[in-house]
């Protein structure tokens, strides 16, 4: 990628600390932009946020944030505004599949775990940085990470599919009540990614065999293949793109 596209911009990046949002964070310093970035775990993110700090030469500011938890969302934007400025782009990355099986037999104390970091958490964050763009007159890009499940019918991952498909949906939304002020909102939808959070699908050699069967590249996907694609939402070479929802699945839905 040539360097410089995200030259003065303020990024935030929840569920930063590994995976995809990791990935995200390193191709954004890569092009020049300021980030911060968040994770539940704050010996965890302080970690990560000092080695990308070492390697890219420049101040990375990491915060403990559950993003299923309005309060922390709204505190941690403050830090941030005090410490980085408004940001120009967020991230919301972070993610959870705490139940896999059934959908009739979900647990509701699971159901709720994952609408509230999965479909909540991204809406608070929105919302702290849209009002501060609002207020400002600035234009932003607003990316979220949804997933193909969000897009197809999820037989075992169906609770994790639900809140997926209604991150779509409020992506296509918020982007036509902000776009008349320049703010641009737009989803990833990934395939299987080699992560933590698929292992348990990406481990399984049955699944694993039957997935990169049918994607057309014969294989699962990479962090940082998702990455540029972030970037490209980030910087000003997608201004005339907002409410879509960018598949990444190396062929899977072509089939």
């Amino acid at each position: 990628m040539m360097a410089g596209r995200l030259d003065g911009k303020i990024a935030w990046i929840n569920g930063a600390s590994r995976g995809i949002g990791l990935a995200i964070a390193e191709a954004f310093l890569a092009q020049g932009a300021k980030c911060a970035i968040s994770s539940r775990k704050e010996d965890v993110i302080r970690k990560v946020a000092e080695t990308l700090s070492e390697t890219y030469q420049t101040t990375v500011y990491g915060y403990a944030c559950h993003t299923g938890r309005q309060a922390d969302i709204e505190d941690t934007y403050t830090q941030i505004t005090e410490a980085v400025g408004v940001p120009d782009v967020l991230v919301n990355n972070a993610g959870t599949s705490p139940y896999f099986g059934p959908l009739l037999n979900a647990p509701d104390l699971l159901w709720d775990k994952t609408f509230d970091v999965n479909l909540k958490g991204p809406f608070w964050a929105t919302r702290c940085v849209a009002k501060s763009l609002l207020d400002s007159g600035k234009p932003g890009s607003i990316i979220n990470t949804a997933s193909i499940q969000g897009h197809l019918g999820s037989p075992l991952q169906g609770v994790y599919g639900l809140t997926k498909s209604a991150l779509v949906s409020m992506t296509k939304t918020l982007a036509l009540e902000l776009g008349p002020a320049g703010i641009r909102v737009n989803a990833i939808s990934p395939g299987l990614v080699e992560t933590k959070l698929a292992s348990l699908l990406t481990d399984n050699p049955d699944f694993s065999k039957s997935y990169t069967d049918r994607a057309a590249l014969r294989r699962f996907g990479q962090p940082n293949e998702i990455a540029g694609a972030a970037v490209f939402l980030a910087s000003d070479e997608s201004t005339y793109l907002t409410g879509q929802s960018i598949i990444i699945d190396g062929g899977y839905t072509a089939a």
